[in-house]
């Protein structure tokens, strides 16, 4: 029989041909269809999408702003710098790549060998960011293939003083996000808004065009210039102060803050250990915490004043008043009190010169416990401040319900409640400023080009007469024949407080042996111009660590600067008139 599907000769049969035929067609047949659908139906899907390749949008960065501080000077500035990226996916010889580059950057060749490995399909990588322009050159200089590497702009963050202020400025991290200090609570203001443009590349990827198109194209809103109430020079003053002390005293840490009482502005705030935040890296965890606004400790004898001062101004003691302590020991329900010495008769003013417990728990037997909570609380201890910083706590102030009898001896002596070091020179400044209570503040709002304050009254503490007769009788004389006697100053008539307190265990309770040391002080007496406080946590050499001796000299020191620098009048001085003054300056020219 013969096959169906040949002729005799072997040629293939007629149908097969038609099949053929007819399937060729048919293929025919569905590419102009696709085609047509192509060029008609979905023309503008395909020319939409052509489009988004060819078209990108990019995001046009601002530089973040500066930080200065209340004259201009400048305390944070951002640089333009380069940062190093590779293209894994081109580079063929990775072992060869890598070796060359980490010679020149400074960085693991074996480590950046195994990154370009590990990410061989990627089309990006960073290597190095921030590079010194010397590291720019020196890769420039390789002559590396262009298509495996390259380089982008970024901005990195500069500190031109190093570590002045560091707790207070914060810094920005390797993605220029603020953390800690002003950069973290003013980073929208400082880096401001960033924008975006169209741009137009062609089929390498290369930039050929930027489209403009005001309805879709988002400005950049540059970022606004913070200045602070901080003076450099009188930061500088605290912090070489802070220096001395944590080489003499040995402490655990220490701390100072110089206010102008009349409108709150912070003209110094330093801690010690410190960082420069220039070299984060080599930072150690204690010296980032700010510690006038995150210490939080027993003001002891610094505290009485405010005690004081609200008694006379409710009526309930007087300036003329003497309290019999004891001969120096004092029983008290259960407990019994003791002075450094034995006190009999003390007026109110050598309670305070003296720092005697004794007299001082008398004070709070009179006014009760709801009359000391009071005090306590309209002086602003056991809130925050307000002042315009992350990460300030509000001290311990525990409600009156939770008060005892003991609480009633404590409360006056400063105990049993716990402050930062802003929350006590601020309340300390209620008795410098006539009784106002301000709240303290670290940056200037500017209204024009010219530095203006804008002041934050929170409330009337006492009679300006009662923080009058504190500052110029009691706490004059704890400088002039008290426990203050180390903060005099020629020239000066200088008022303050010493204190000493036993320093609190995180478990409860307090340290054996462990104190924290500090002073307040300020001038001139009858115009107060500077108010300063040192605290010193746990000194470990000198024995004996009372305020007085430990915190009073430094803290004198700062004064007597800050005070030469503001070109303060000596109260030893007579004033200086506008006809003196063009004297003087006839004579000096």
């Amino acid at each position: 029989m013969e096959s169906a599907s040949c002729n005799q000769d072997g040629t293939p049969s007629l149908g097969r041909a038609r099949l053929v035929v007819t399937l060729l067609g048919l293929g025919w047949l569905v590419l102009a269809a696709r085609l047509i659908q192509i060029q008609w139906w979905q023309q503008d899907q395909f020319a939409k999408k052509a489009e988004q390749q060819r078209e990108f949008w990019e995001e046009t960065r601002v530089r973040p702003a500066d930080i200065v501080d209340r004259h201009g000077r400048l305390l944070a500035t951002t640089l333009t710098t380069r940062s190093l990226y590779v293209v894994p996916a081109r580079i063929t010889q990775p072992e060869a790549f890598a070796s060359a580059l980490a010679e020149v950057i400074g960085v693991d060749a074996e480590n950046l060998r195994d990154k370009i490995r590990s990410n061989d399909k990627r089309q990006f990588l960073w290597v190095k960011r921030r590079l010194t322009e010397s590291e720019v050159e020196a890769v420039r200089a390789l002559k590396l293939p262009a298509t495996t590497w390259g380089f982008r702009e970024e901005y990195r963050r500069e500190y031109p003083q190093g570590d002045l202020a560091a707790q207070v400025l914060g810094l920005r991290d390797i993605d220029g996000v603020g953390r800690g200090g002003i950069e973290e609570r003013f980073d929208a203001i400082l880096c401001g808004k960033h924008g975006r443009r169209q741009m137009a590349r062609d089929s390498r990827g290369h930039v050929i065009e930027i489209l403009n198109d005001e309805n879709e194209d988002v400005p950049a809103v540059p970022g606004r210039v913070v200045r602070l109430t901080l003076d450099a020079v009188i930061q500088l003053y605290a912090e070489r102060e802070l220096d001395r002390v944590m080489e003499e005293w040995q402490p655990e840490s220490c701390s100072a803050v110089v206010m102008d009482p009349r409108n709150g502005d912070v003209l110094a705030m330093a801690n010690r250990p410190t960082f420069d935040p220039n070299r984060p890296e080599k930072a150690s965890p204690e010296s980032w915490k700010n510690r006038v606004i995150a210490d939080i400790y027993e003001p002891g004898s610094t505290f009485k004043p405010m005690i004081v001062s609200y008694g006379l101004h409710e009526g309930i003691i007087q300036t003329q008043d003497t309290f019999h302590c004891e001969n120096g020991q004092y029983r008290m329900g259960r407990r019994v009190l003791h002075d450094h010495h034995r006190y009999g008769p003390l007026s109110l003013t050598d309670v305070l010169v003296k720092s005697s417990n004794i007299g001082m728990a008398k004070i709070g037997e009179q006014m009760g416990n709801e009359r000391l909570y009071d005090a306590a609380r309209i002086f602003g201890f056991g809130r925050k401040t307000g002042i315009e910083l992350p990460g300030e706590l509000p001290g311990i102030l525990r409600p009156l319900n939770e008060w005892t009898t003991y609480s009633t001896g404590s409360i006056p002596m400063g105990h049993e409640l716990a402050t930062t070091p802003l929350q006590l020179i601020t309340a300390h400044s209620a008795l410098a400023n006539g009784g106002t209570l301000i709240r303290p503040r670290i940056v200037l709002v500017e209204d024009q080009d010219s530095i203006s304050a804008v002041t934050h009254i929170e409330s009337t503490t006492v009679s300006s007469e009662t923080a009058r007769w504190v500052i110029q009788q009691p706490m004059q004389e704890v400088v002039t024949r008290g426990t203050g006697k180390k903060a005099q100053i020629p020239g000066y008539r200088v008022f303050g407080k010493t204190g000493t307190a036993q320093s609190l265990s995180p478990e409860g309770g307090y340290l054996h042996e462990k104190y924290i040391s500090s002073f307040v002080c300020g001038a001139p007496v009858e115009s107060p111009r500077l108010l300063i406080l040192v605290v010193v946590n746990q000194s470990s050499v000198g024995g004996e660590t009372f305020g007085g001796k430990v915190a009073a000299p430094a803290a004198a020191k700062i004064l007597r600067q800050s005070l030469m620098y503001l070109r303060v009048t000596p109260d030893d001085q007579p004033p200086r008139s506008a006809t003196n003054a063009k004297a003087s300056d006839a004579e000096q020219e």
